[in-house]
C-alpha cells in the first residue's frame, strides 16, 4: 500500500500528537524539528523531506508504549519505506533507510557521540545491532546517501527539545511536494 501526500498530512495529524517514545517531544514535534534543522542548514527539498519522515514507521505500528523498553526494534526505517516508495526517490528515501546505520556509524568514528546519545537512543542502539565495528562502518561509509544519512542523524538527534519553535507542518508540504518522483507527480 502506497500513501499519498494527504494520507502522510492525515497520519501525522492523527498519530503525530502521541509522544515521541522516551523523549520530551511528539511524534510531530520531532518530524518538524529535524526537517527545520536541515531547512536551516541549507539541504534540498529531497533531503528536508527525509527529515520530515524519517521516523514516520513509528506512526505506522501498534507497539505501544515505548517498543524500546519492551525489548523491541520496531525497524521504524525500513517500516515506512513501503509505504513512500511510490512518492520519493532514492534522496529521500535512502537517508531514511540509513539513519539508523548512521546513528551506529557516528558511534563507532567519533569520540563522545555514543555518551551523548539519548537514554532511549541509547536503548535502541543495542537493538539495533550496537556500534559499527570497523569494517561495517567503512562498508557504510561508502554507500551512496551515507552523507545525507549522517547529517539526517545529526537533525534527528537534535530535535528533540521542548517547546522549540519550527513552521507547521504545512510549511514543509511544499517540500514534500518538491520531492516527488516525476512519475508521482503525474499520477
Amino acid at each position: 500500500m502506497s500513501l499519498s501526500l494527504p494520507d502522510i498530512v492525515g497520519l501525522f495529524e492523527t498519530k503525530g500528537h502521541a509522544q515521541y517514545d522516551g523523549e520530551p517531544v511528539t511524534q510531530l514535534e520531532h518530524a518538524l524539528q529535524s526537517a527545520h534543522l536541515a531547512e536551516q542548514e541549507g539541504a534540498d527539498s529531497a533531503l528536508i523531506a527525509a527529515s520530515l519522515l524519517h521516523d514516520l514507521g513509528h506512526l505506522l505500528h501498534d507497539f505501544g508504549g515505548t517498543p524500546t523498553q519492551q525489548g523491541l526494534d520496531d525497524l521504524h526505517q525500513y517500516r515506512c519505506l513501503p509505504f513512500l516508495r511510490a512518492l520519493f526517490g532514492p534522496a529521500t528515501l535512502e537517508p531514511i533507510r540509513l539513519h539508523v546505520d548512521a546513528k551506529r556509524f557516528l558511534c563507532a568514528r567519533e569520540p563522545g557521540y555514543l555518551e551523548a546519545l539519548s537514554p532511549d537512543s541509547q536503548r535502541s542502539l543495542q537493538l539495533q545491532g550496537g556500534v559499527f565495528d570497523s569494517a561495517q562502518a567503512s562498508a557504510f561509509e561508502a554507500l551512496p546517501y551515507a552523507k545525507d544519512a549522517v547529517r539526517l542523524r545529526r537533525w534527528d538527534d537534535t530535535a528533540k527539545c521542548a517547546d522549540a519553535k519550527t513552521p507547521g507542518l504545512a510549511h514543509y508540504v511544499r517540500h514534500l511536494e518538491a520531492a516527488l518522483k516525476p512519475t508521482a507527480i503525474a499520477a
